[in-house]
Formats: structure tokens, sequence, C-alpha cells
């Protein structure tokens, strides 16, 4: 069993720790919060021995093995490039960083370490994705696809009432196409590779963030059009239509709720649903994997690494397009 600590106390850190300690094959160690009655009480909740308020003691301290990093967006490259710089496996929520030179510098940093970094993206680590890629093979040649995240935010009401919650402040390097987009950005790359062509339209709040967008990609044989928002609620599939059927999945992030149609009109039911912290359990047995067994799982982590660093290359590019500049970003300026 390794041990690992997290940086982050959000609901989507309560959510790892479940499905890490749930796969058996993590101890929880340690926490870190900023606010150290925060950290007992984070600690406390969910049995954790040690609690840190200081980065580099975490960093430095000999019992921990890895490291789950979910701290907002713009302080994800020196988390987890202090962390692999003191000899800790690292799995950091999505996006790793806004640009890509940074995933790749983190990604060769922790290749001279012989370190495990990995974006803790759910739609490559459960086990349902090759139920959808077998499933996508008996639907013929696909022309058209339809990949959609569009959840309000529970942050919006406070934004509309005059506060600027973190997730609508481009200084964090948020906005519904960091958050959300990242999540159908993954899938048409994982399966379509990178288009040829690209148009992307978005809503801009008076913050500068991004509250919505749609992304069409153009590919030699097919139309794939990403949409995502914070703003409202989506009451449709996202779907795969080829010349032989239709696959349609509710959700694109979880893979949850995946059904293949058949041009005759049969219905088949590929795969139901799972409770969240299940499905980050997967990525917590990837994770350990990818450590404990780095000879047998050479190739699949390569893949991951080399995913991500493709994604973040096209979300670069997309956010160019858009006009979503942030202030990181080199010999850019940030719109008012």
């Amino acid at each position: 069993m390794l041990k690992f600590a997290t940086i982050g106390t959000s609901w989507i850190t309560d959510e790892y720790i479940h499905g890490a300690k749930d796969s058996g094959l993590w101890e929880l160690a340690a926490v870190y919060s900023r606010n150290a009655l925060r950290g007992e009480e984070y600690a406390a909740k969910h049995g954790a021995k040690l609690v840190f308020t200081d980065l580099e003691k975490l960093a430095a301290c000999q019992e921990i093995d890895a490291v789950y990093i979910a701290s907002p967006n713009a302080l994800h490259y020196s988390h987890c490039k202090l962390l692999l710089e003191h000899g800790k496996h690292v799995i950091c929520e999505k996006p790793l960083c806004a640009q890509a030179h940074k995933v790749r510098e983190l990604t060769e940093l922790a290749a001279h370490k012989q370190l495990v970094f990995m974006e803790a993206i759910m739609f490559l680590h459960q086990p349902q994705l090759k139920a959808l890629e077998d499933a996508l093979g008996k639907i013929g040649r696909i022309t058209m696809a339809k990949l959609d995240f569009c959840q309000r935010s529970s942050k919006l009401d406070r934004y509309l009432a005059g506060e600027l919650p973190n997730i609508f402040n481009p200084e964090l390097e948020t906005g519904a196409f960091m958050d959300l987009g990242v999540y159908c950005v993954y899938p048409a790359l994982f399966l379509f590779g990178k288009p040829e062509s690209f148009q992307v339209s978005v809503n801009r709040m008076k913050s500068g963030a991004d509250g919505s967008g749609i992304l069409s990609l153009r590919y030699p044989d097919k139309l794939v059009s990403l949409t995502y928002s914070k703003l409202g609620q989506a009451g449709a599939d996202s779907d795969f239509q080829g010349t032989e059927g239709t696959v349609a999945v509710k959700s694109i992030s979880q893979l949850n709720g995946i059904t293949l149609r058949r041009k005759d009109g049969t219905v088949k039911e590929v795969h139901g649903s799972d409770e969240k912290y299940k499905l980050m359990g997967w990525e917590a047995k990837d994770f350990y994997r990818y450590i404990t067994q780095p000879e047998e799982s050479r190739a699949e982590y390569a893949r991951c690494v080399e995913l991500s660093i493709l994604v973040s290359e096209f979300m670069e590019e997309v956010r160019r397009q858009a006009g979503l500049v942030f202030a990181s970003d080199p010999d850019q300026v940030v719109h008012p």
C-alpha cells in the first residue's frame, strides 16, 4: 500500500480520497491547507494523521509517496514542480497547465526523476472506455459527433449577485473551457486525433472568463462539435453518428449511460452509471499501477503522457483563437 497526501479541500478531493481508499491500494497520510483549522478539520474527516500548511514541508516529508493536487488551475504548475523536485509521484486535476510548454517541462522532470506524473482525467481510466470503443466499431463510418458538457455552476448565483467565485476568475486560469471543455476535448483527440482545422465561439462574461462555448472540429471525413457551459444545464446526450447506427453517451466526462442504437431501430445498453468516487477510484488504481508496475504499464502510461501534452497544446491554440488570454501566457495582452 502506498501513502498519499492531498492539496485541496473541495468536494472533488473528497471523492478522490474515497475512491483511492476504496481501491485498497492507498492510505491517506496527510492533507494540505493554507488554513490550519480547515486542515485539521479535513484531516479528521478523512482520517489523515498529518496536516501541513507549508508546501515545502509536505514535499520533504518522507512518509508520503505521492500527492493528489486539486488546487486552483493557476497553481498547478508550481505545486507539481515543487513536489516532483522532491521525489513525489503526482496526480493533478485537469487541466494540468494553461501552457503546453509547462506540461512538457513537468513531464520531462518526472521522467528524469523516474516519477509518475499523471493528469486526473476520468475518461482515460474507466473500464467502459473499451466498451465505448467496441460500440463505435459497430456503427460504420462515423460522420458526425456531438460532445456536450453543459452544467450550470453551483457558483453562478454568487457571480450574478456580484461576487467573483474562483471558477469565473480568469486570474486563476479558469472558465468554462478550462473546467468543462477539457472533458470534451479529451475524447475528441483520443478517438479522432488532432483536427485539420477548427472554429470556436465563446460567451464571455464581464469577469473576462468564458461562461460557455462552441468548438467545431473538421476532420477529412467527419465533423465534431463540442459544446460546454457553466451557465445552463444540458438536456441532451453526447452522440456519435455512423452510417450503421448511433452511440449515445449520457455523460461524456464519466462515460456513463452508453447506448448503442442500430439503424434498424434496435437499442442496446452498453453501460449504465457509477458513483463518482468509483470513477475516481479507477484513476487511483491506474496511478498505483503505473508506479508499482512500470515495465508492464510503460506503453499505457506513455500514451497518457502523450495525450496530456496533445490536449494542452490544442487547448492553448483554441484559447488563442478565442481570445481567452491569461496573465501567464507569454507575449499576450489580457482582455479586460
